[in-house]
């Protein structure tokens, strides 16, 4: 017997970056020395103290139903962390807290968009982005950059872009999968074409912000810098990537009531609250030591320094240096039509990577998922040693192409 499935399905495809990092890992599970560099997950272990935290919970008792969106000490460890970090005023009725980061944008998308809805998302993005307007019933509306503009989008493509649909815009920085990072006069151009147009919307996602390698700049984030911006801004972050808790998932935001409240209506005929333990670890990360991320994010930038050198000497191979989180995007235009020893050819980038998987036993994902080809993204998530290795897999690849 055959089941109808939801129309719904056909609007969307499989996650690239999970596709990918799961056939490493079945090919790894086969005995081959697979290296993943398709996953967006740091390699360090969660600190010690968070752990420990959750632990205590387990030991109290914390292990029922909680309020849908978060438990109260939760959300005033955000809202502490909203005032710390970002200059953000925020009260716990403007705070959601979800099982991860990608939860709050879809609750966010679900909750606000009607068929004919446009949400603006520069590209490359984040492979998630698009997707999730489909499924809300709107409409994605990509607006393209390339290398030669650092993946930025300028406030003239954004008021291009713009018409009397648009409900949302998506920014994304320190970005994935580009590892670039707007600047405050980057952001101020795009408020200023924002402050025209008072019906849209703006969703930040910050899940990288504490990944920055240049110290001398303070992260920014776009609500920070315009009251009235911030008005309908849905600042979004969580705590998987900067403290190492992919597998704990708690993402969470702050913005305007309206939307808060109805993505907690939402959620509360969803998955209902975050596990209970990975709030209470949630606390002790938000309010507890940060003095690890220093050492973290030196390994982080050493690792980048190394990837960058050795891709960029890659025969046809470019790519800027990142200025955030653990990705880089290198270009692979110039090898488009060359062929493999056993004389495949290389008609695009999802052939890159597929061949390289195949032959050189190493795993990046294309960027035809992320919006934007000819290009590919390297998760340097992980040991130099591997990054090395690696590395000379893929310079070894692109000079067997002819």
């Amino acid at each position: 017997m055959s089941i109808k499935l939801s129309k719904n399905l056909e609007k969307i495809a499989p996650s690239a970056t999970v596709a990918m990092t799961q056939l490493a890992r079945e090919l790894k599970n086969e005995g081959k020395d697979v290296i993943s560099l398709s996953a967006g997950e740091p390699d360090f272990d969660t600190p010690d103290h968070i752990k420990t935290a959750a632990i205590d919970a387990i030991n109290r008792g914390e292990t029922k139903y909680t309020a849908v969106d978060g438990i109260d000490e939760l959300k005033e460890a955000i809202i502490k962390k909203f005032k710390r970090d970002n200059n953000l005023s925020f009260s716990k009725e403007n705070i959601s807290v979800a099982p991860g980061g990608k939860p709050i944008i879809y609750n966010a998308m679900i909750a606000t968009l009607n068929p004919g809805d446009e949400v603006i998302i520069p590209s490359p993005y984040w492979v998630s982005y698009p997707d999730i307007v489909k499924l809300a019933g709107g409409t994605p509306v990509i607006i393209e950059t390339s290398i030669e503009d650092n993946f930025k989008i300028t406030d003239t493509k954004l008021k291009q872009s713009i018409t009397e649909h648009t409900k949302w815009i998506i920014l994304n920085s320190p970005s994935n999968p580009t590892g670039e990072v707007y600047t405050q006069y980057e952001l101020e151009t795009l408020i200023d074409v924002l402050k025209q147009y008072p019906n849209i919307y703006i969703l930040t996602d910050d899940i990288y912000e504490h990944l920055l390698y240049d110290r001398s700049n303070k992260f920014i984030t776009i609500g920070q810098l315009d009251d009235e911006i911030n008005t309908r801004t849905l600042t979004m972050n969580g705590v998987s990537k900067a403290y190492s808790m992919t597998g704990w998932r708690i993402g969470y935001c702050g913005g305007p009531k309206t939307i808060i409240d109805a993505m907690r209506k939402l959620q509360g005929q969803s998955t209902s609250n975050p596990s209970s333990i990975s709030q209470w670890a949630a606390v002790e990360a938000l309010n507890g030591d940060q003095d690890f991320l220093k050492n973290w994010l030196e390994s982080f930038e050493e690792r980048r320094n190394k990837v960058f050198e050795m891709i960029n000497s890659a025969k046809g191979l470019k790519c800027l240096k990142p200025k955030g989180a653990f990705y880089i995007y290198p270009s692979c235009e110039e090898l488009i039509g060359k062929k493999t020893p056993d004389g495949k050819v290389i008609n695009n980038d999802k052939d890159f990577a597929m061949n390289l998987l195949e032959t050189k036993s190493i795993s990046i994902v294309h960027g035809e998922a992320f919006g934007l080809s000819p290009y590919f993204r390297i998760s340097y998530a992980t040991s130099i040693e591997k990054l090395e290795t690696a590395c000379n897999r893929i310079i070894e690849f692109c000079d067997e192409l002819e």
